[in-house]
This record gives C-alpha cells, structure tokens and sequence, in this order.
C-alpha cells in the first residue's frame, strides 16, 4: 500500500481531489488530499504565506514516506518539500504543473511560457499580495473539457491566492528522489508545450499523457488515478 498526499494548485483546495481520492483508496492505497495554507478551510490570512508555509504544511501532513502528487502550483510546493526532505518522500509527480529547475519562480515560469491565457485570468489585489480569478475565465480557461457543473462547483471554493509562494526561487531536487510528469494535452493554462519543454530531458517512462485540460481531477479522474496507481506500482 502506497500512501499518497494530493496537494492543490493556486487558488483551489483539497476539494479539487474529490473524484480522484476514492479511486486511489478503491485499489488499496491510502490518498489524503490537504489544504494549503490560507486555502479551503484553512484560516490563515493568505496575504501572510509564503512557499516556506507551504512545504512546512506538507511536511507536516507526512505520517510515513509518501508519493507527493502536486497539481499547477503545486509542482513549485512539492518541489519545496522534496528538496528540504526527499527522505520523507518516495516519488514526486507533477500533474500539469511547474516543474522548476533550481532558481525559478512560478512566476518566472510563466513569464518564460508567455501563458497568456493564464496571465489574463488573474485579478490581483490592491496591494498585490493577493490574486483571485477573473469569472470569465473559468470554465474557458480551467474547466472547459469537464462534467457539467463543474464550476458551479469550484466558484464558491475557490479562494484568494497568495502571491508569494508564486515569486519564490524553488530549491534543488536530489537526483535520487524519483520524478514524474502528467502532461494534459488540452491544457489552455499551462501550455503543452511548456509542460513537454519542462520535462524534456525526463525519462520517457516517466512522462504521461492525458488528453485533458488543466483539470483532470474533474475531466478525466478515472484515468488520473490509473496513472497514479501504475506510479505507485514501479516504485
């Protein structure tokens, strides 16, 4: 039995796993998905967190080595937590996600990728700690390829997302600990493009593919999990 910690990208929460989480614990596996903090249910002020936050608030979730999955922003957290404890942690797995190289930000990444897409889709506070998404950009941009109310489910869960951990320069990962990529060929917030040039000299067998857009918790959970587990297996 594998245990695997689900950690969200900007602006979403453990909830964005809902589909996925069953069907991990339906073939043996134990799968917790977490709240970041100042996301979801977590009451910090989300103006005061840092990516220092985030990879304590990780660490802190592991209760054995465990498979780190880190969706969009999430690949900048899960990175954090494996450079500062790869012990703890069996595999990292990058779903459509920032996968930085030592010294880049997200917001360097996307700087470099010109996600265009993804830049007109943030609304940022007045004192720019903050950034919220535009309605409109919603179900174009993040759900467009999912079930029918998908939206509707995410819009009063969404929260505002702080801009700090977004600015940070990430940390080497040791060349030990065990790296995969899920590339969702539809994805309009991270180009596929970008997402092939970041693992581009990745071992093949450890890049997949899934014909989604940037929410594949919701498009395509099913086919999500069965990579999750077929990682697991090759451990």
């Amino acid at each position: 039995m594998t245990e695997f910690l689900l950690v969200h990208g900007s602006n979403h929460g453990a909830w964005c796993w809902r589909d996925v989480l069953p069907l991990l614990r339906a073939a043996g596996h134990d799968a917790r998905a977490i709240d970041l903090p100042g996301a979801g249910a977590d009451p910090t002020p989300p103006e005061t967190v840092t990516l220092s936050d985030y990879r304590d608030a990780v660490l802190a979730a592991l209760t054995r080595p465990a498979i780190l999955v880190g969706h969009s922003l999430g690949g900048i957290t899960i990175t954090a937590a494996g450079a500062a404890a790869p012990d703890r942690i069996e595999a990292l797995v990058f779903v459509a996600a920032w996968a930085p190289r030592p010294g880049q930000s997200a917001r360097d990444l996307r700087a470099h990728y010109r996600c265009e897409s993804l830049l007109a889709a943030f609304r940022m506070s007045a004192d720019r700690k903050t950034s919220t998404f535009a309605e409109e950009s919603l179900e174009p941009v993040f759900y467009h390829d999912c079930p029918s109310g998908t939206a509707d489910f995410a819009r009063p869960r969404l929260t505002p997302q702080p801009t700090a951990p977004g600015t940070e320069p990430a940390a080497a990962l040791p060349a030990r600990l065990p790296r995969h990529y899920v590339i969702c060929t539809a994805d309009r917030a991270i180009p596929p493009a970008a997402q092939e040039d970041m693992t581009r000299d990745w071992p093949p067998a450890q890049v997949h593919r899934l014909e989604t857009g940037h929410s594949p918790f919701f498009a395509a959970p099913d086919r999500l999990a069965q990579i999750l587990i077929a990682i697991a297996e090759t451990k």
